[in-house]
């Protein structure tokens, strides 16, 4: 699933090279996905209401699914200045 998610998320952003998806496996058998991307790039990601960010999502969990797997995708804020 992260190479999934780093495919779809390197297509869509100006600097692919700052993709990251960290797995973070949960005691229940189920993983986060932590994404990060570069500060310039967040803006592109959430898009309009958090459409982008939440068709990611959508698209991860039919891949997840199809493969009985239980994964959330969060995106995280690196913390630098736009």
């Amino acid at each position: 699933m992260k190479s999934f998610v780093e495919f779809v998320v390197k297509g869509l952003v100006d600097n692919p090279d700052q993709v990251s998806v960290e797995e973070v496996p949960e005691d229940d058998g189920s993983s986060i996905l932590e994404l990060s991307v570069a500060p310039s790039d967040m803006g592109r990601i959430i898009g309009k209401s958090g459409r982008v960010i939440n068709a990611v999502r959508s698209l991860l969990q039919v891949a997840a699914t199809k493969q009985g797997q239980r994964v959330s995708l969060e995106l995280i804020e690196t913390g630098e200045s736009r």
